[in-house]
Formats: structure tokens, C-alpha cells, sequence
């Protein structure tokens, strides 16, 4: 049994800078020498004998984290932009369609008619209820509203999972590739990614012997991104059951381990259903649920997701979200309760343009010779290996080593961004995203395709 957090959150957040694995002890000494008043110029002078413009004057902490990728090479690709630059971009993972109408016109409402002021922390019980009919109906899950948890995008919903059962040097298995923030947030939490290769070869599916294999006494968690970023895997039915039947043998390590079901991206997908693994047998006590609004319905900037789990889970996430934000916005609510209410049908449009879009690059990918390319079931991202590719040279002379100079070299001199496979954890592969034009994906793969052709 979980025990629930009996001292403050701020409390608890002390023992992170305790010296652990994948953590730096805090500094043995603070400045006590007198500082002169300095302006300007002179500020800058000082270098490291200025206690507020040096290393030291960060927490420890950050140091352990690295920053996200995606993040970087879309502030990159803005700042060429804003030098007038064109720059065709498949980085980011949202999507190019708007809301639907009944989303905005809630959005409207929400601000019109005074629904500006905060909520519980855990959201209104109008949307808790809404979801809980929403899981029930379409992934058979049954929650009861105190089991729901409204936060601020389903990224918070992630770190605050993490945050709540993960100890110091407790171990997370995480499947790679791997969505970037994953393994920042355990060690956020002072716990140690257990990274679990899964190859283009095997379409980057978990396989079960290698669940197994990960499996420790100190293990914690399995986060589970199903359908998957940055592949579009999707893990069948059968896959899953693999999985549970790994997570609960008689004699095992899986038995005290709970799962993480990222599941955000479980309305887009094409030829291989979804299914909740929270549904697995032995799965639903110890799964916890996060799922949002950003990829299904466009609502990327209202920042709305959820955490669906176990009343010590949603009340340990609960304590979290009281100190860190409080609730999500009023109105992003009042569009959620909207979103929800749209139909399958009208929400298929969408989805079948995307498989579209899947198709068309896929099949593009495939004319491409040195790469190797899993066909995604789900999401809006390929992620083909190009690692046939290393160590050639570019006509200007630049040697492509690895899937970053790639990606830099992609975009120096065709002005294609593309994110690295090594900010996934896979240093083999390159992430696009479909979730764009068809002018800009016809344009970008274009332009990949007469870069790889130039290596030499």
C-alpha cells in the first residue's frame, strides 16, 4: 500500500536534493564575502565572483535535467522566421486543424457569461462527470468523479503520477523511443529512468520478454505511451494482455509495480484499436489513466488533460496540484465539457484526414533508399531510421554523424526542421509530424529526399 504523503509538499520536495542516483549534492559553502554595488557593464565584469550570475546560484536540481528537444528546435525554427527566413516545419506535435465549432463557441460562452473564476482543484464536477461517462462509453472504464483529476495539460497529470509514487532511487521502466519528458520528470522526482530499447524492426512495440527482463526489485513504474510518441506505435489488445500477464506472474518482479497509461493519443488512431490498458486484466487498481483534449480536439493551448486513477493516487496528485497551480482555467473547462459532447462522427473527419497524411508519407519514406520505416497506427508521427546514412558528407563538406547533424544540416541548407531521434533516446531515427499541410509535408519530404540523395 502506498503511503500518503504526511508532511507538507514542500516538505517532501526537500529530500530531492538529497545526494541519490542521477542527483548533485548541494554546495558545501555560500558566499559570505561582501558584494560591491555594481550596475551595468560592471555587473557583467565580475563573472563567477557575482552570487546571482553564477552556476552555483542554481539549484542543483535543474542541473540533472536536460532541456526538451522538441522545444529547442521549434524556438530555433521561430527565431529563423523572425529573421525572415523560410522554414518548413514538421516538428511540432499538434495539430493543423482547429477546434471544433463547439469548442470555441463554449470558449465564447465561458467569458461572456462570468465563468472566469477558479474551480476545485480537481476540476468541476460537471467535466468529471462528463469524462467519467466518456471513459465508460468508449474505452469501458468505469471511474467515479473523485477518481478524476483536471489539470493544466496532461503533461502535469504525467509528473504529478510520478510524483506521487516514485521514491528516491526508485527505478521507471520507459520504453524507447520515448517521449523527451519522461525520464526528466522521474529524475525530477529522484528516481532512475530504466530505459527499454524497441527497434524500427520490431515496430517499436514492447515486447514482453523485455519487459521482464527490465524488471528489478527497486522497480516503481512502467510508463506505458500507447499510441505512441514519437512512433505511433500502437500495442494491440493481445500486446497489452502480454504485458499484464508479465506485470502480475506468481514469483515476479512486476507484482508492486504500477503502470502510467499515457493514453493522449488514443482517438487518433487507424488500422489497430486502442484499448485502455487500465481494462488489462489485474491492470485497473494500480494503472493510472492520463488522457486530454490537445491531440483529439486541437485544444493544444487551453491546456486541459486529466488524471484517472485510484483515490490514494488522485488524492496524493491532488495535494501536488494545490501547491503548484491550483486548478486549470474555468473557461478551458467549459471547452472540455463542450469537446466531449461532440460526435464520433464529426470527430472522424479529422482522424481520417490524418490517416491520409500517414499514408502519403509513409509511402514517400518508402521510396527513399537507406531508410527503414515502421508504418504508425496511431498519432501523427513516422519515425524512420536513417541510420544508413552516417558518416557520409554533405557537398559543402559537413559530415553527417549522427541524427543530429542531420537534422541541423536539414535545416542550414534545405530549411527543413525535423526533430533528432536523440532526444527520443533512439539516435538511429529522425521524428516527423504530420500534423501540418499537405503543402509543407510535400515540400519537406521533398527536400529530405534531395538531401539524402546529396550524401556521399
Amino acid at each position: 500500500m502506498i503511503r500518503l504523503w504526511k508532511h507538507s509538499f514542500l516538505f517532501q520536495l526537500s529530500h530531492l536534493v538529497l545526494p541519490t542516483a542521477g542527483f548533485v549534492s548541494l554546495p558545501t559553502s555560500i558566499y559570505r564575502h561582501a558584494v560591491p554595488k555594481v550596475t551595468g557593464a560592471a555587473t557583467m565584469a565580475l563573472g563567477n565572483d557575482n552570487p546571482f550570475n553564477c552556476d552555483d546560484t542554481i539549484s542543483p536540481m535543474v542541473k540533472t535535467v536536460a532541456p526538451s528537444k522538441t522545444i529547442e528546435v521549434f524556438a530555433l525554427t521561430q527565431e529563423m522566421k523572425a529573421r525572415g527566413e523560410r522554414v518548413v516545419s514538421l516538428c511540432v506535435g499538434e495539430p493543423d486543424f482547429q477546434p471544433p465549432p463547439a469548442v470555441i463557441e463554449a470558449t465564447i460562452a465561458a467569458a461572456r457569461e462570468g465563468k472566469t473564476k477558479y474551480t476545485g482543484v480537481t476540476g468541476t464536477m460537471d467535466l468529471r462527470k462528463a469524462i467519467c461517462a466518456d471513459l465508460v462509453r468508449r474505452k469501458n472504464l468505469e471511474y467515479a468523479p473523485a477518481d478524476i483529476l483536471i489539470g493544466n495539460g496532461a503533461k502535469q497529470a504525467v509528473y504529478q503520477a510520478v510524483l506521487a509514487v516514485v521514491r528516491p532511487g526508485d527505478e521507471v521502466i520507459i520504453p524507447t523511443p520515448y517521449w523527451p519528458s519522461y525520464p526528466e520528470m522521474v529524475r525530477l522526482a529522484g528516481g532512475v529512468p530504466v530505459v527499454v530499447e524497441t527497434t524500427v524492426e520490431e515496430e517499436f512495440l514492447l515486447t514482453a520478454e523485455k519487459l521482464r527482463g527490465a524488471l528489478t526489485d527497486r522497480t516503481r513504474m512502467l510508463i506505458f505511451c500507447n499510441p505512441s510518441n514519437p512512433t505511433g506505435a500502437v500495442h494491440s489488445k493481445e500486446r497489452c494482455e502480454e504485458l499484464a500477464a508479465v506485470l502480475s506472474e506468481e514469483g515476479g518482479k512486476g507484482k508492486g509495480v504500477w503502470v502510467l497509461a499515457d493514453e493522449i493519443y488514443e482517438r487518433i488512431t487507424y488500422d489497430t484499436t486502442h484499448v485502455a490498458f487500465a481494462t488489462m486484466p489485474g491492470m485497473f487498481e494500480r494503472t493510472m489513466t492520463v488522457n486530454g483534449f490537445s491531440k483529439s480536439h486541437a485544444m493544444t493551448g487551453y491546456r486541459l488533460g486529466y488524471l484517472a486513477a485510484s483515490p490514494i493516487i488522485i488524492k496524493a496528485a491532488t495535494i501536488i496540484q494545490g501547491q503548484i497551480t491550483s486548478c486549470a482555467s474555468s473557461i478551458s473547462q467549459e471547452a472540455g465539457l463542450a469537446a466531449l459532447s461532440v460526435s464520433d462522427a464529426e470527430m472522424q473527419t479529422s482522424f481520417d484526414i490524418m490517416r491520409q497524411k500517414r499514408d502519403f508519407v509513409v509511402k514517400r519514406l518508402r521510396e527513399m533508399p537507406g531508410l527503414t520505416t515502421a508504418v504508425p497506427e496511431g498519432a501523427f508521427y513516422v519515425f524512420p531510421d536513417v541510420s544508413s546514412h552516417y558518416g557520409k558528407t554533405a557537398p559543402d563538406g559537413t559530415v553527417i554523424g549522427g541524427a543530429t547533424d542531420l537534422c541541423l544540416y536539414l535545416l542550414r541548407v534545405h530549411s527543413v526542421a525535423l526533430v533528432t531521434g536523440e532526444g527520443f533516446g533512439y539516435p538511429k531515427g529522425i521524428r516527423l509530424s504530420y500534423a501540418a499541410s499537405m503543402e509543407a509535408i510535400t515540400e519537406a519530404l521533398g527536400e529530405l529526399e534531395k538531401c539524402l540523395a546529396s550524401l556521399k
